[in-house]
């Protein structure tokens, strides 16, 4: 009599997706050491101004004191929101009038200090470009365009937002260009990476902690759109598209 055969059993692996370590590793170290470096500095020159009083202009020194934490405190915010968007939360759904954002950054880095004079401008079609999404984030990812081409441009920094309409759809463009030293070719990819920064003209005196590229960048994409360095007869052209939320009226 044949003996009844217990039926097969397959053992499946079940591989669950964990965000690299090493990226992390690597993102906690660099970030550490953006933290340390200015806190390092401040306490020095603290110390010493209080063990050797005599002569210290104290007003520059708390002047320096005051830069240096503004610059910690723009680096915690940028990480702050790098860790909600690596966290994965929900993108807002909200209608954003990106012309009138646009516009209303311009006339803001108007009144900012600059290294130099620069003329920016800002030109827009009419009617207005209208996306989806959160109005704070892409407020930041226009914000950190406009600031990186205001650091390195020479005289002027344009901006502009259009509605390209196709036949799948309608999507809208924004390019922030500079006069500035440009970005090389084979650099263009690299300054989208976290604490990444390019060692020629745009380099960490003239600018922050190699973040806001990348911030802008991790923003378009979650908005379903697009951000890249391209040609440019002279300086740094970045063009960014994101879905369009233009009505088929035009509104």
């Amino acid at each position: 009599m044949a003996v009844p055969r217990e039926p097969a059993v397959r053992i499946v692996r079940v591989v669950v997706a964990r965000p690299p370590m090493r990226r992390r590793r690597r993102f906690i170290a660099d970030a550490s050491h953006e933290l340390r470096s200015p806190l390092a500095g401040l306490r020095a020159s603290l110390e010493s101004s209080l063990t050797h009083p005599e002569g210290v202009d104290w007003q520059a020194r708390v002047r320096d004191a005051l830069r240096d934490i503004v610059r910690l405190q723009d680096l915690s915010h940028d990480l702050l929101l790098l860790a909600q968007l690596d966290g994965g939360a929900p993108v807002a759904d909200t209608r954003v009038n990106l012309t009138d954002l646009a516009h209303d950054l311009a006339v803001e880095h108007r009144h900012l200090p600059h290294p130099r004079p620069l003329d920016i401008r800002c030109a827009a079609d009419d009617p207005p470009a209208w996306v989806r999404g959160s109005d704070v984030q892409l407020e930041r990812l226009l914000r950190n365009l406009l600031g990186n081409a205001c650091r390195h441009a020479r005289t002027t920094v344009e901006v502009t937002v259009a509605t390209e309409r196709h036949e799948g759809g309608a999507a809208v463009v924004f390019e922030v260009r500079d006069d500035g030293p440009g970005i090389p070719v084979a650099d263009r990819e690299r300054v989208f990476k976290r604490f990444s920064r390019l060692e020629d003209a745009r380099t960490r005196k003239s600018g922050g902690a190699g973040l806001g590229l990348a911030i802008a960048r991790e923003i378009a994409v979650r908005h379903g759109g697009s951000l890249h360095f391209a040609d440019a007869p002279r300086g740094a052209r970045a063009v960014g598209r994101l879905p369009s939320a233009t009505a088929p009226g035009g509104v």
